[in-house]
Parts: structure tokens; sequence; C-alpha cells
């Protein structure tokens, strides 16, 4: 008869938590509305972000009415991304203050109303494993956490 083993639970529950390494979000925006995500973030850590819409016909260009304008911003009111109309974006930064970082999204009021569905993945400390793509050397504190993400109410 097997006994079972209490341990060998906890490890593969480990094991399969450790494994998981994606930290993408998705969300609806209205056209018109703003949805801003906000990010606790040590300083001088690095951080890197990427989104994009997912598009709704696959295999067709997205339609004009699919644009975001994009700022990420510090709780100081400094501004470390900003662009305008676009399909999709990336950034990345170490963070010179400590606080609340805010990455807020915003699509164009259109007639009839569009819902946009948007990916977007932030990671800073040890989670953004892009670091060597983004950062120079020396540059990077890998003693920060991972990522917290929590959405801000509108």
């Amino acid at each position: 008869m097997s006994r079972f083993n209490p341990y060998l639970l906890l490890i593969a529950t480990v094991i399969g938590l450790l494994s998981s390494t994606s930290k993408s979000l998705r969300f609806e925006l209205e056209s018109g509305l703003t949805k801003c995500i906000a990010e606790d973030i040590k300083t001088n850590s690095l951080t890197v972000g990427k989104y994009s819409i997912v598009n709704p016909h696959d295999g067709q260009p997205l339609p004009e009415s699919h644009k975001l304008t994009v700022k990420v911003t510090s709780s100081y009111g400094n501004s470390y991304h900003n662009s305008e109309r676009v399909e999709s974006g990336q950034f990345a930064f170490t963070a010179s203050e400590a606080g609340d970082y805010m990455a807020c999204f915003w699509a164009a009021d259109h007639k009839p109303p569009v819902t946009l569905n948007i990916d977007f993945d932030w990671k800073t400390g040890v989670a953004a494993k892009d670091w060597t793509n983004v950062a120079k050397k020396g540059s990077v504190d890998v003693s920060q956490p991972a990522l917290w993400i929590r959405f801000l109410p509108f």
C-alpha cells in the first residue's frame, strides 16, 4: 500500500509556481476612457514594459480606431515614457526615485464606441529578465523584489 507524501506535493507545487514565468496582463479599454496601472518601484530598480493592442481580426491590419496613448510617470509627476496613437510599444528605465509609478492607457473617443483588448507586461527588479538588452552594466540593482501590480479606480 502506498503512503501519501506531503513533501512530494509541496515540492511539486513549488516547482509549478516557479516555472510559471508569465507576468502578462490583458485588459479591456473602451474608447474615450483611461485605465491606469500602478507599480511600487524602489530607487535604482530596472523597469521594463511592453504593450500591444490585440488584433480583433487576425491576419488583417488594425483599424485606424485602434490606437493608444500611453504615459508612464512617477508619483512625483516625472514622465518616463510617452507614446501617442500607437498600436504597440515598450519602455525601459532605471527608477531614479522610490514610489508608485503609473502606466496610463488612453484610447481616443470613437463613435460607435470601440473596446480594445490590450496585452501589457510590466517587470521590475529581478523580474525584468530582459535587462541585458535594455540596461548598461552597473545600472541594475538585482536585489529588488518582483512585480506587484494593483488596479486603481478611475
